[in-house]
């Protein structure tokens, strides 16, 4: 039987007289991409911003590998490896793409401050290692050529594989994507699906939000439906194409458009 590397149990927040995800329970399994769809509105960034304690919830419980979300400081919860993006590309004004991709290992880190400020062998053979890792993630994802230019110079769908990347090089036990593919075109999709199927061969759970339903029904093993802070429906790929009210919430407005 698969474990299951996050579960979330009765989970309800409310923001005043709002209730913005209600009652949700839901579970991931180890080695599992996960796509949590609906629409605009229904939630499920709220859902990311719970898990990872952004937010705390108003009621219900979370766990990563049995471990306890609720009253760890998101920091906490990234240091157990449950790390995040963000629905906005975010990169560091005033570096390069390597040295955006880089920062993500930061927490990895092993050799002490001593040790780097006098450029210990350790601390080289650390560094060379990451470097190694950052460009062989930047090959995956076509933007090798680009690691010495400012990152804030890309386009907007590049930044986003950026941000994915340097997520990676915290080496998660889990990542949470939230819309990953906004912005990107035909080929950085199609970068962006073989990732995360590497991800998920590497041994990472995934668990994405997304709207492209393309790639959501070409890399999920499992998708999870929200509806107005409701879980209404999950299953596979194919279920989940087949629930009528699925069609009728979501898929369907995506196909008519």
């Amino acid at each position: 039987m698969t474990a299951d590397a996050l579960k979330v149990a009765n989970v309800t927040k409310r923001f005043g007289g709002l209730t913005a995800i209600s009652d949700v329970s839901l579970d991931v399994p180890d080695g599992s991409i996960t796509a949590l769809i609906g629409p605009n509105g229904a939630g499920k960034t709220t859902l990311f911003n719970l898990i990872t304690n952004l937010f705390p919830s108003t009621t219900g419980e979370m766990f990563f590998y049995g471990t306890p979300l609720n009253r760890l400081s998101p920091r906490q919860i990234a240091a157990l490896g449950l790390i995040r993006t963000f629905q906005t590309a975010r990169v560091f004004p005033g570096m390069t793409v390597m040295e955006n991709v880089l920062v993500g290992g930061h927490n990895r880190v092993r050799c002490s401050a001593l040790q780097q400020m006098l450029w210990l062998p350790a601390t080289r053979r650390e560094e060379r290692e990451l470097a190694n890792k950052a460009d062989a993630f930047l090959e995956m994802i076509g933007l090798a050529r680009f690691r010495h230019a400012a990152a804030a110079d890309l386009p907007m769908g590049a930044q986003k594989l950026l941000d994915v990347v340097r997520a990676l090089m915290a080496r998660p036990r889990m990542l949470l994507l939230d819309e990953p593919a906004a912005g990107l075109n035909d080929r950085e999709t199609a970068e962006l699906a073989s990732l995360l199927r590497a991800v998920r061969s590497s041994g990472v759970t995934v668990m994405v939000v997304e709207h492209n339903m393309s790639l959501v029904m070409g890399v999920a093993d499992q998708v999870m439906v929200l509806d107005a802070g409701v879980l209404v429906a999950s299953g596979s790929p194919q279920e989940i194409r087949q629930n009528p009210r699925v069609i009728e919430a979501y898929v369907g407005q995506e196909e008519a458009a």
